[in-house]
């Protein structure tokens, strides 16, 4: 019993370290020029398999990193929501612009930034059918309850605010790899580390389903 937990444990680690070192790399590299053989030496395996023998495949590594990190910002995007709406909110456009924003920081799994949203970014950029096709229906609701509240509590005419909806979804992407990008190379970046930063932002999406003043 014990042998066989000793091995559980070790294929466990083997596992994280395959999946550190992939995605730190694809979000680096971008997936098609990163070959398995760069993953499994930045991992530290010498068995040429590993990756085939834990995952199948480097696709099936890649889907397996994209759920791992959008089932967390889901997860936490509903427990945001789920509080909300038990208070009878969300009601304002700031509570749901926090809810979209927040759940996606602190993604690194020691604490910290991580490098998920570069990979991801980096993933959508490349293959978008791909990506939408792992996400689906199934990682993203959080992500459509802040889009049904936006619809209920924005005034903006249903046309606009579509428009604007997508405008949202790029520029947020885009803003939050920034981010993630810049306190990866520095934990105490002037701009991107204060709170006032991520609370600019919160306002500028606000602005941007709010009708011209």
């Amino acid at each position: 019993m014990a042998a066989l937990h000793r091995q559980s444990m070790k294929a466990d680690i083997a596992r994280d370290a395959i999946k550190r070192a992939a995605q730190s790399l694809f979000a680096a590299r971008g997936i098609d020029a990163v070959p398995v053989r760069d993953i499994l030496t930045a991992a530290g395996q010498k068995n040429g398999a590993s990756l085939h023998y834990y995952f199948g495949s480097k696709d099936d590594l890649v889907v397996q990193l994209v759920i791992d990190g959008a089932s967390l910002i889901d997860k936490r995007r509903n427990a945001r929501m789920d509080a909300l709406e038990a208070a009878g909110g969300p009601h304002t456009l700031h509570e749901v612009m926090e809810v979209l924003i927040l759940p996606s920081t602190d993604l690194g799994r020691e604490g910290g930034e991580g490098d998920y949203l570069r990979f991801i970014s980096t993933f959508s950029l490349q293959n978008r059918a791909a990506f939408d096709a792992i996400v689906g229906d199934g990682w993203n609701r959080g992500y459509q309850r802040c889009l049904d509240h936006i619809r209920r509590l924005s005034p903006v005419r249903s046309e606009v605010l579509e428009r604007r909806l997508v405008f949202l979804s790029l520029g947020l992407r885009a803003v939050m790899t920034a981010r993630e990008a810049a306190l990866a190379a520095n934990p105490d970046h002037p701009f991107w580390r204060p709170a006032e930063t991520l609370d600019d932002l919160v306002a500028t999406l606000v602005g941007m389903v709010s009708p011209a003043e």
